[in-house]
């Protein structure tokens, strides 16, 4: 599977690339399916089930968006994890990716990240390091996972993160400090990764 690193690039545009993309897939294109990687300019996004009594700051914009869950922070030092592909089992799916999210975060060294359902995520100990939310039209995902790789803890201020007071939110830098990669390094890790993850569970 083809994944691709996009950069920082604005949230909007980045999505309805992910809509043309699936447009791709659902057309039957034999080689459509992608994995795409990137970093955002700061934005706020409310899910389907989302309260906008949830955020809580006016200085980034807010944009509904029709992924799963409640409301989330995207902005820089954060690596969207965007698989636009056909998905057999959504559990299967998510565990996948999320798997292959822990695999790239053991290679920095950080254990004993895993899959847990609700709040759907990628946790590390009793704290969030990636969150999670897709989108699914006739078997095909947009949207993804968030994993928090330097995202500073301030923005974190300006969300009630999963609409869950006092949900406790990590990041690689706060487990790794100077040490830290930058996204474009971690999306090289985690890309091969989760891509490789991906092909395996669409062969079951």
């Amino acid at each position: 599977m083809h994944h691709e690193w996009l950069g920082r690039v604005a949230y909007a545009p980045t999505i309805e690339r992910l809509e043309r993309q699936r447009d791709r897939v659902l057309a039957g294109e034999s080689d459509a399916q992608r994995l795409f990687l990137c970093e955002h300019d700061p934005v706020i996004t409310l899910g389907r089930s989302a309260n906008r009594a949830n955020v809580l700051a006016g200085d980034v914009p807010v944009i509904p968006v029709r992924r799963g869950g409640d409301v989330t922070y995207h902005g820089p030092g954060q690596l969207m994890v965007y698989p636009v592909v056909r998905v057999r089992r959504v559990v299967a799916f998510l565990q996948a990716v999320a798997g292959a999210l822990a695999g790239a975060l053991a290679h920095y060294g950080i254990d004993g990240a895993g899959w847990r359902r609700d709040p759907a995520g990628v946790w590390l100990g009793d704290a969030k390091i990636a969150a999670c939310g897709i989108h699914l039209r006739r078997g095909v995902s947009i949207h993804g996972f968030a994993l928090d790789v330097s995202t500073p803890a301030q923005a974190w201020a300006k969300i009630v993160p999963c609409g869950l007071p006092g949900v406790r939110v990590t990041s690689m830098r706060q487990q790794l400090g100077d040490a830290t990669p930058a996204v474009a390094d971690v999306a090289a890790v985690a890309g091969p990764l989760i891509a490789a993850a991906l092909s395996a569970t669409s062969r079951r």
